[in-house]
């Protein structure tokens, strides 16, 4: 049996079960950018030669940092059922972690004219204390809507019976990345304000409540 208010019994016992939500925001403190370069040829071989003499200046820029992945691509072009030729291509994701070399770590990709530059997208290397102060706050917010219900109905609240996450809790940036194809010259990286962001730290949870008389 099930009242309003949020409110039902398990047996004999009254409960009442609701619902708290805790968000929190921490600075970010690493970046991901994602960078494409590009090679044409008359064939697939002459497409990644090229492509290789376009990188081979790039890798070395990247020995200080964490490259998550390098992903090739090959294939032929085709105009009208004619084939074109071919593109190679080659995309790195890279994580940077010492914020203070992101600047230049861009202006030198820009510097190799990358096909395609995406970033920085902000995360935390570490979110566990982002998320145990978010759960904090969620079921300190369960709490109190559940002891607001008690005192509507005249109750005491009781014991916490059981209480489990609800599907939603998240972390996410608040502000845009930057997404540039051969942002202009190497030098007007550092007026594109490309700051740490705000990191939002959310979790919700569902708990149910023992209602005494």
């Amino acid at each position: 049996m099930r009242m309003d208010l949020g409110t039902g019994w398990l047996g004999d016992v009254a409960e009442v079960v609701t619902k708290g939500t805790g968000e929190v925001e921490r600075t970010a403190d690493r970046a991901q950018v994602d960078v494409t370069f590009e090679a044409v040829g008359a064939e697939r071989s002459e497409a990644v030669s090229t492509l290789n003499q376009r990188i081979s200046t790039v890798e070395p820029l990247l020995e200080n940092f964490e490259v998550r992945s390098r992903q090739l691509s090959v294939h032929d072009n085709w105009d009208n059922n004619q084939r074109v030729g071919s593109r190679a291509s080659q995309q790195y994701v890279i994580w940077v972690s010492d914020l203070d070399r992101l600047d230049g770590l861009l202006a030198e990709l820009v510097q190799a004219e990358p096909s395609w530059i995406n970033g920085p997208s902000w995360t935390l290397v570490d979110d566990t204390e982002a998320i145990r102060e978010a759960q904090r706050e969620a079921v300190a917010d369960a709490l109190r809507r559940a002891e607001g219900y008690a005192t509507a109905l005249g109750r005491r609240l009781g014991p916490l019976l059981r209480i489990g996450d609800t599907e939603g809790g998240h972390y996410s940036p608040m502000a845009r990345s930057a997404s540039f194809e051969m942002a202009g010259a190497a030098g007007m990286v550092d007026q594109l304000n490309l700051k740490a962001q705000q990191i939002t730290v959310t979790a919700t949870c569902t708990a149910a409540w023992s209602l005494l008389d």
